[in-house]
């Protein structure tokens, strides 16, 4: 999540009631998750076990629960819960209306057609030539591009899936990403695309997708990929270009698939992935599998 205005070190730590360490005028121009992170940006961290990760990462400021060295030219945010905090800079320089407000500021190209049974948001725009089907959700900060299909019952801009444990229940951390579906993409029935915690969750230009498909928070769907039904892939991912998944794939957080790869049906992916072709519940190399699955069968 980008600021409208870069905003200063002291004037951040203020808003959370955090000790800063830094120099009061070091400049912050957003926030984002671990994954996204960009130099300017704020990243935090509640866990000893992250400290590293969060500290060596592109972040320059790190909103953290400890007092810890500072690297050099970084600047901690010392809170006594960053999950709370970070939710906190979040909600307050980005509006959650979540469908309880006129619609306003949304943007329709010349021969789109929306069917008057969607629900659109706030802050949304819509390329040319694009078609909306019944019952389509497009939540706000949306962003779809010229000569897309979206089918009924699908919903961009769903919350992201991201929860801590806090005294017995679950505590969300709030989403103010968005979804961005690029040129001449074709989205089938009942697919849920949720927008990024702080990010963008996109959709690459030319991709097709099935029906009944998850795409987690701030994943990124490369050009000209397909999608078969039933794909689940959890956030943070990076798809490269011209992949395909076929039915009933499972792709685990954070994880990458280098362009040009195939998953075949209820690929199971918990690790990066080289360009190839998979199989099975640990993403096998396809033929390695067919030469053990011949292996096995001549032990009989």
């Amino acid at each position: 999540m980008t600021f409208h205005q870069p905003q200063k070190l002291k004037t951040i730590a203020d808003l959370i009631g955090a000790k800063f360490i830094g120099s009061e005028d070091f400049e912050i121009l957003g926030t984002n998750e671990i994954h996204r992170v960009k130099s300017g940006e704020i990243v935090f961290v509640n866990h000893p076990k992250y400290y590293d990760k969060a500290l060596d990462s592109a972040a320059t400021i790190i909103l953290i629960d400890k007092e810890v060295e500072c690297p050099e030219g970084k600047a901690l945010l010392v809170s006594d819960d960053p999950f709370r905090d970070f939710n906190k800079i979040n909600t307050h320089f980005t509006r959650i209306y979540n469908f309880t407000e006129t619609l306003h500021d949304v943007e329709i190209g010349e021969g789109t057609k929306i069917h008057p049974s969607a629900v659109l948001g706030n802050n949304i725009t819509i390329g040319k030539n694009t078609i909306i089907f019944p019952n389509v959700v497009i939540g706000d900060r949306t962003v779809i591009g010229d000569n897309v299909v979206i089918q009924s019952n699908t919903v961009l801009g769903g919350d992201a899936f991201y929860y801590r444990k806090l005294n017995g229940n679950f505590d969300r951390l709030i989403s103010v990403g968005n979804v961005i579906i690029e040129n001449n993409v074709e989205i089938g029935n009942g697919c849920t695309i949720d927008r990024g915690v702080t990010d963008s969750t996109i959709i690459g230009e030319g991709s097709v997708l099935d029906n009944q498909i998850q795409i987690g928070h701030d994943t990124v769907i490369g050009k000209r990929c397909l999608i078969a039904s039933q794909v689940g892939v959890a956030g943070c991912c990076i798809i490269g270009d011209e992949v395909t998944l076929w039915g009933q794939v499972g792709i685990a957080s954070g994880n990458h698939i280098e362009s040009g790869s195939v998953l075949l049906g209820k690929t199971g992916v918990n690790r990066d992935l080289k360009k190839g072709t998979y199989i099975g519940m640990f993403a096998e190399d396809y033929k390695t599998y067919l030469k053990k699955e011949v292996k096995l069968r001549n032990l009989e």
